[in-house]
């Protein structure tokens, strides 16, 4: 049986939720191991999520992004673990597994992926040098021998500007786990309940969610979720869960009629596919990922400002029709496009290119 060796610096929320989807598929036809490096939110007993016969190891040199990058530990700890597994197949996930993980493989000798789950260099927040750094880094290391496994259209788009290595593999989420949970609109509710999920950091632009509350204060906001920018939730009708177990996200998600996503960047959003196949009224900002699934006024709509948003909110609480339209389009979209058992395939089919 072949080895597939994960390697995930970020293992928290977005990512973590898609490597215990797709591992738990892998384990039929590979021995899976996953690295994984400690984040805020990473679950405290993050081994009792995926299938017992996945193993993962814990790499201590894993410290933040830049943290990781800059540090010589990582490399030789990847490269400890590399030669003790020996795997045939090893796929990096985002930026910071990507860079470490292409520059201490040996590209040559064994099948290499990468997915970004998100360019950092298209972030709309730090300076214009930063985003450049990053994305000089995504350069040099894309002159690796390794294949570039975009998880949206416009990710793909992206990385075929930084390496003609490259296909797409649309994320996809397991709707089995998630169909007991499955509501259907029936009106929007009042006081209106709003809700985005997932940690609570820049990328996620918590700033403006809460000026999506002060332009709203008859609503009720909830973040499910935690993070370092807590303290920028100021609105007196946000609440915030702090950190939760997984299987208890479907639950919150279905005490609000809308979902927003309020993101700076993204790769494809789990959390959004999910509140599409719950069939949430779903509300997202103009970035890859959310406009590459939600189309504006026919499975959700797409903002550009605060504003846009609480217009968009107003409208459908005005006519629940329309929010009623939009969820069940975004729930079919999510069957025919985003499931579980497709992306699998297409990730063997990339690995065995």
């Amino acid at each position: 049986m072949k080895r597939v060796l994960h390697i995930a610096e970020s293992f928290a929320t977005g990512v973590l939720s898609f490597l215990i989807d797709l591992t738990r598929l892998q384990v039929e036809h590979y021995e899976v191991y996953i690295l994984w490096g400690q984040r805020p939110l990473t679950p405290p007993d993050v081994d009792c999520l995926f299938d017992p016969r996945v193993r993962l190891a814990r790499m201590r040199s894993f410290c933040g992004a830049m943290g990781t990058v800059i540090n010589p530990a990582a490399y030789a700890e990847v490269r400890h673990w590399y030669k003790e597994i020996q795997p045939d197949i090893v796929h990096l996930h985002s930026s910071a597994a990507g860079f470490v993980g292409r520059w201490t493989i040996p590209c040559s000798r064994v099948r290499v992926c990468y997915t970004p789950h998100g360019y950092s260099f298209l972030s709309g927040n730090g300076s214009a040098l930063r985003r450049a750094l990053f994305r000089l880094a995504e350069r040099v290391a894309a002159l690796r021998r390794a294949t570039t496994v975009a998880c949206s259209p416009g990710e793909y788009a992206e990385a075929r500007r930084l390496t003609a290595d490259c296909t797409l593999v649309n994320n996809g989420i397991n709707t089995d786990l998630l169909r007991p949970y499955v509501k259907s609109l029936q009106t929007i509710r009042r006081p209106i309940r709003i809700c985005t999920s997932g940690r609570i950091l820049t990328q996620k632009n918590p700033r403006l969610f809460n000026e999506i509350a002060r332009l709203l204060p008859e609503a009720q906001l909830t973040w499910i979720g935690d993070g370092e920018l807590r303290n920028e939730l100021t609105a007196d009708n946000i609440r915030v869960t702090g950190w939760i177990e997984r299987e208890e996200t479907p639950k919150w998600v279905n005490q609000s009629d809308i979902y927003i996503l309020t993101s700076s960047w993204e790769g494809l959003p789990i959390s959004l596919l999910e509140a599409m196949y719950l069939k949430r009224v779903c509300i997202v900002s103009d970035v890859i990922g959310n406009r590459d699934v939600v189309r504006s006024g026919d499975n959700g709509i797409v903002c550009h400002s605060a504003a846009d948003y609480a217009t968009a909110i107003k409208r459908i609480a005005d006519c629940p029709a329309e929010g009623v339209r939009l969820s069940e389009r975004a729930h079919q979209d999510v069957l025919d496009h985003y499931s579980i058992a497709p992306m699998a395939n297409a990730y063997e089919e990339a690995y065995n290119k």
